[in-house]
C-alpha cells in the first residue's frame, strides 16, 4: 500500500500533502532562565509552535539541586542532558547520565532528577504532547513573587495532572549532599 506521498502526482502535490505544520524558526539567543525552585527553565519551543505535538523546555541545575519526585498523568518527557552530570530515579532505578545521556520518563511513573555533579548541569527537555510547558511558564510567574504557598501549589498541579511525592528527598538530599528542593 503506498503512502499519500507516495501517490501524488507532482511535487507540489507532495509537499501540500507532507506539510501537516508551518515551516516554524525559533531563533537564539533565547531570553534568560527562569527560577522554578531549585532548578531553572528557559522555553525553547512551546506547543503553539508544533501544533500541540511536542514542547521543548531547557532546565539548568544549580550544584546541589533536586527537582521534587513526581509523576505526570498527561505527557511523557524525554531528556537529553547537555552539559554537567544530572541524576534520574524513577521507582528503584537509579542512573547517573553525563553530557550526551538521554533518558525517558513515561507519564504514571514517578520519578526525581538533581545535580550529581559540582558545576552546573543542563538538560533538554522534550514533552509530548505540548501543554506541560505552560505549568513552567505559570510556576516561574508564580516564583517571581516568592515562593508559591501549597494552596497555589496545588491547585497548579491539579490542573495539570501532576502529583509530588516528597518520599524519597531526605534519602536523596543525604546520600548525595543535595539541597531541599522545598526552600
Amino acid at each position: 500500500m503506498s503512502s499519500p506521498l507516495e501517490s501524488a502526482g507532482s511535487l507540489e502535490e507532495a509537499s501540500r500533502l507532507g506539510r501537516a505544520l508551518p515551516l516554524t524558526a525559533v531563533p537564539g539567543p533565547h531570553g534568560p532562565d527562569r527560577p522554578i525552585g531549585s532548578i531553572g527553565v528557559g522555553f525553547r519551543l512551546g506547543g503553539e509552535h508544533t501544533g500541540g505535538r511536542v514542547a521543548i523546555v531547557e532546565h539548568p541545575f544549580p550544584p546541589g539541586a533536586l527537582v521534587p519526585p513526581h509523576l505526570h498523568t498527561r505527557e511523557d518527557e524525554f531528556s537529553i542532558v547537555t552539559s554537567g552530570t544530572i541524576g534520574f530515579r524513577s521507582g528503584d532505578d537509579e542512573v547517573v547520565l553525563e553530557a550526551g545521556g538521554y533518558i525517558v520518563k513515561p507519564r504514571g511513573e514517578l520519578h526525581t532528577m538533581w545535580n550529581a555533579g559540582t558545576e552546573e548541569a543542563r538538560m533538554i527537555e522534550v514533552i509530548t504532547p505540548a501543554g506541560f510547558e505552560r505549568f513552567f511558564a505559570e510556576l516561574a510567574d508564580m516564583f517571581e513573587s516568592g515562593a508559591p504557598g501549597p494552596d497555589d501549589m496545588q491547585e497548579l498541579t491539579a490542573r495539570y495532572g501532576v502529583f509530588f511525592d516528597p518520599t524519597w528527598v531526605p534519602e536523596l538530599m543525604q546520600r548525595h549532599g543535595l539541597r531541599s528542593p522545598f526552600g
